[in-house]
């Protein structure tokens, strides 16, 4: 009866809405995917890159552990795993935190800004490639006004 119910009172897609969705799932995971062979090279994946980037913007090139999970969007089990495999690389380590003895930092290491200077590059060039330079100039700024409230609203649904 409950479906009956949601199915009386959803608000299916239009033909247009259809094909935007659509779109923006194609179109998201074939650039990240994209990307991440570009990273492939350097033995990086986009998660690896997206916590190196943290961490290369962040004060003294460390964070939380529980700050850089949810920064990047992962669970602080998943973020472990992780740091342990690039921990492995050499790219970051762990620090005990002296003011709360429970609290972990992931500092960049030598070899991971080493990393980051080699690979930003080539991974900005590749960003310019597959998304920006496509885009028609003046449709930049409409693009990031479009995306703004939506990403708003995921993050407040999220709890950040």
């Amino acid at each position: 009866m409950e479906t009956e119910t949601a199915q009386r009172v959803t608000t299916w897609l239009s033909d247009d809405e259809q094909r935007a969705w659509r779109l923006h799932l194609d179109v998201s995971r074939l650039l990240m995917h994209q990307l991440e062979r570009d990273l492939q090279p350097f033995g990086l994946t986009n998660n690896d890159y997206e916590i190196l980037v943290n961490l290369s913007e962040a004060e003294d090139h460390r964070m939380r552990m529980s700050d850089l999970a949810k920064s990047t969007l992962q669970s602080k089990s998943r973020l472990s795993h992780q740091i342990t495999r690039m921990e492995a690389a050499g790219l970051v380590r762990r620090e005990n935190c002296e003011s709360d003895r429970r609290g972990l930092f992931a500092v960049l290491t030598e070899q991971g800004w080493e990393t980051m200077r080699q690979v930003a590059p080539r991974h900005v060039a590749s960003v310019r490639a597959h998304f920006i330079d496509l885009l028609p100039a003046g449709d930049l700024a409409a693009y990031h006004r479009a995306l703004v409230p939506v990403a708003e609203h995921l993050r407040e649904e999220r709890g950040h």
